[in-house]
């Protein structure tokens, strides 16, 4: 078994990727590429290194109907409906807001275990669950609300698709228990590419690929490579030696790094109200996390 240097070093690698993926993927779009064409284009590029690994290392047979329609299931809720509003969400408003909306996702996954009779709600989570609220709605509605302006609309499908990941980390459990996690993820990634291509391919086929630079090249192939392929096969790695709980801890270092790396690099501004309804949030996430 790797050292605790190793496992924790792994896991600050990857929320540091996880960092810089907000402000990266904001150079991209929509200067060259649109949200769902990116996403389409991003989804069917996984997917290919997927079942590369997955043939070099060997997988699963899937065993029966039901869960085909779980991997389904799973590829709609955690690939497509996810990146497809996480970026166009991201397109719409700024990687520091971006990165502190997704801190919720513990409380999504809360509401939708206890909604499917896979967990239940103590008066801690509860507590926790109204100061996250409080704390989105805060942050939502800070700029005012207006689809037409602001960051509000692009907050509002980045806390959706936040709320859609929740439902594919509840339905996914029982299949990673059953499968080879390479198994799982090529599967997902094959049926989530499937939902998604119908809203990305025409973005995708109006993109003029001659006037990227390389630049942006490589700042597309961070996404691709490390923010979607290295990062879960890592996270992966990670599962083995260490429980699911410390592994997810590492989001509240998300706002942290996406902030300073906005700040360095698009000269985001970052205000008090932020890093106020920001704590606001991470509060709630915590009193929810707790057994």
């Amino acid at each position: 078994m790797p050292g605790k240097i190793t496992i924790h070093s792994t896991l600050l690698f990857v929320t540091l990727i996880y960092g810089f993926n907000y402000t990266v993927a904001k150079f991209v779009m929509p200067a060259y590429l649109e949200p769902f064409g990116f996403i389409v284009f991003r989804i069917a590029s996984a997917t290919l290194l997927f079942w590369l690994l997955s043939s070099i290392t060997g997988t699963d047979k899937i065993k029966s109907r039901k869960d085909f329609g779980l991997l389904f299931l799973c590829g709609l809720f955690g690939v497509a409906t996810n990146q497809l509003l996480f970026f166009k969400g991201l397109s719409l408003t700024n990687p520091i807001n971006g990165s502190v909306i997704m801190t919720t996702s513990p409380i999504m996954v809360m509401i939708v275990a206890y909604a499917l009779g896979k967990e239940s709600i103590t008066v801690k989570k509860s507590i926790g669950f109204f100061i996250g609220a409080v704390g989105a709605y805060l942050l939502l509605t800070k700029d005012g609300v207006s689809l037409s302006k602001g960051t509000f609309l692009g907050d509002l499908l980045i806390l959706i698709n936040g709320s859609s990941y929740a439902v594919y980390l509840v339905l996914v459990k029982p299949l990673m228990a059953k499968y080879k996690s390479i198994t799982v993820i090529k599967w997902v990634f094959l049926f989530g590419g499937i939902i998604a291509f119908p809203f990305g391919i025409s973005e995708l086929s109006t993109v003029n690929w001659t006037i990227i630079p390389v630049t942006i090249w490589l700042y597309i192939g961070f996404v691709i490579i490390a923010a979607t392929f290295l990062v879960y096969l890592l996270n992966v790695w990670t599962l083995k030696f260490v429980n699911s709980s410390l592994v997810g801890s590492y989001i509240y270092l998300q706002p942290v790094f996406a902030t300073l790396v906005a700040v360095a690099f698009r000269g985001d501004q970052l205000d008090v109200l932020t890093i106020l309804y920001s704590l606001v949030i991470m509060l709630g996430v915590y009193l929810v996390s707790q057994k």
